[in-house]
């Protein structure tokens, strides 16, 4: 049986409110937060039935959406763990260190980049600059930016993920 895509009450309201922040007519500017918000509704990625739906909400192709959430790397259209931990790994960063975060997470983890661990937990990816140059080596898991990484404070943020059951989600920049 097929699960039915919907918000629940609560999002959908956040939905109708970032929805009318764009003039009449304009709605599809609210195409890149309907996203975030959809992503973070259904198990931190963007499956095709999640897109037409957002589609669907918008009064848009699906096309339309797939070309957007296939753009960003910031979108997932694969599923991954509760907690994905993106490093940046552009020049400032790799510079300052970031290899040996990435290769200390993966040892950590047992995973390796763009994998998810076997209970779920964690997904590692490597991305593009995530803005934090000065401050490199950085990762960020949902909206949360962690700088100045060293393996002793990427191995205390690993032990509090661990405990934690919340999904990491970039949802409330959008409220």
């Amino acid at each position: 049986m097929e699960k039915t895509i919907q918000f629940s009450g609560e999002t959908m309201a956040l939905v109708n409110k970032i929805i009318a922040r764009y003039p009449q007519g304009k709605h599809k500017s609210a195409l890149l937060p309907l996203l975030h918000v959809a992503q973070s509704e259904f198990d931190g990625w963007l499956s095709t039935p999640v897109m037409d739906y957002v589609a669907s909400i918008l009064s848009i192709k699906p096309i339309e959406v797939y070309e957007v959430a296939t753009f960003y790397s910031i979108f997932n259209t694969e599923p991954v763990g509760k907690c994905l931990i993106e490093v940046c790994r552009t020049s400032p960063c790799w510079l300052r260190g970031a290899e040996d975060i990435v290769s200390h997470l993966e040892k950590k983890l047992n995973l390796k980049d763009g994998e998810t661990t076997a209970d779920g937990k964690f997904t590692l990816k490597t991305v593009e600059c995530l803005g934090s140059c000065g401050t490199a080596p950085m990762l960020q898991c949902g909206g949360d930016y962690h700088e100045n990484l060293t393996e002793e404070k990427v191995d205390e943020l690993v032990e509090r993920w661990k405990n934690s059951d919340k999904r990491s989600s970039y949802l409330r920049s959008f409220e």
